[in-house]
Order: C-alpha cells, then sequence, then structure tokens
C-alpha cells in the first residue's frame, strides 16, 4: 500500500485529526509541511483551492476536507473501525462533526485559539478582547452542547471511538489550552473524555510543535 502523504501544518489540529485517524489504523504516513507563508499561496491553491488545510495524498489520489479524510481512510483500511454501525450512533457522529465544523470551530475556538496563542506566537500580535468577548457565547453553547451529547458514554457517538472523537480532540485539546477554554471544560464530562483521550498513544504520537505547547 502507498505510503499517506498529509500536507499541510503541523499547528492545524484538522490535519492532527487525520494523523490520528492514521496513527490509529497503524497505517505508515509523513507530513509534508508547509510553511506559514506558503499557506494559501500558488503551490498550496493547487493541491487545495479554497487555501484549506490538510490535503491528503496516496499515491496518484488527492483528497481534501478533513472529514472525506478520515472516511476515505477507513474505507481503505477497514480495521479497527472509526465509524459506528448503529443508526442513532451514526446519526450522532455525524451531528457531532457538524457542530465541530459549522459553528464550534470556526466561530469559537478558532477566534479565541488564534488571539490567545496562535498570533502572539506567530504574529506577535496581542490578544484583541472584544473579538475573545464575542466569541465566547458561542464557545458555551457549543462546550455546554458537546458535554450534553457525551454523556455517560466513554466516547462522543457511543461505546467505541469514532471520526467524531477524532476530529473533536485536537479542536478541543487546543482550545483548552486557553483561559477560557480550560474554564469552560473544566467540571464537566468532556474534561475527563479529553484526559482519556490525551491518554491514547495516537494522541502522544501527534502533539502540537513544542513552540505553540510553550506558547499556551
Amino acid at each position: 500500500m502507498s505510503e499517506f502523504i498529509i500536507h499541510g501544518h503541523p499547528a492545524s489540529p484538522f490535519l492532527r485529526s487525520v494523523c490520528l485517524g492514521l496513527e490509529e489504523k497503524h497505517a505508515p504516513y509523513r507530513i509534508q509541511e508547509m510553511a506559514v507563508g506558503e499557506l494559501r499561496g500558488e503551490v498550496h491553491r493547487r493541491l487545495h483551492p479554497f487555501g484549506r488545510i490538510p490535503v491528503l495524498q496516496h499515491g496518484d489520489y488527492h483528497l481534501y476536507e478533513t472529514q472525506a479524510i478520515l472516511r476515505y481512510i477507513d474505507a481503505v483500511m477497514p480495521t479497527p473501525p472509526l465509524q459506528p454501525t448503529d443508526a442513532k450512533a451514526i446519526g450522532r457522529m455525524n451531528q457531532i462533526i457538524g457542530i465541530n465544523d459549522w459553528y464550534f470551530f470556526p466561530k469559537a475556538a478558532a477566534v479565541i485559539v488564534f488571539q490567545r496563542i496562535l498570533g502572539p506566537a506567530f504574529r506577535g500580535s496581542t490578544a484583541d478582547e472584544a473579538a475573545i468577548a464575542a466569541a465566547a457565547p458561542t464557545a458555551r453553547t457549543c462546550i455546554g452542547e458537546l458535554d450534553r451529547l457525551l454523556g455517560p458514554q466513554p466516547f462522543l457517538a457511543g461505546e467505541t471511538l469514532s471520526i467524531a472523537d477524532l476530529m473533536l480532540a485536537p479542536q478541543i485539546d487546543f482550545f483548552a489550552q486557553t483561559p477560557e477554554g480550560q474554564s469552560l471544560v473544566a467540571g464537566t464530562r468532556l474534561e475527563d473524555w479529553l484526559r482519556r483521550m490525551n491518554a491514547r498513544p495516537s494522541m502522544q504520537a501527534t502533539q502540537r510543535p513544542e513552540a505553540l505547547r510553550r506558547a499556551a
């Protein structure tokens, strides 16, 4: 089988989600790192016309969008499975992925993490407190709803690990490094879930760059 190549920047939680899927499958892969200055440039847009990351290369096959990449990996390497078979669990997994992609990441985590960690680390900027305050209500709603949906089960979609966990764990792990994220996650069931996820070998093997861990 051809090696999986992931194009992107290691600071991206979406890139980490793909790495998690490959780690859980024990699949060979490597990261083709893009420098910050290359993001959304001409070469990048030839791989991804919308200038996002990551992009998967598998032989002569290229694929973008994290959900699609993880589903492809699961189809190519079906063991261990990353998707449930029960209809309700499938629905819950897809709902949670949608919460991340439509609400939590773009309207809450991306704003707060950039202002608190990424901007200062990469641009030397100071946090825009107004932007953080504007994102806080959506962050609160998302964390509250994800906590409710998790309930007493071990994983977001039920009894087994799924793409929902792989999508959310890098996001919430990064978000929880900010004062706002730490405050919202503390005391919820997501706190124990994140602790369990962080103990998995796949999470241990896909740590954010050291500079970002220091910045947080």
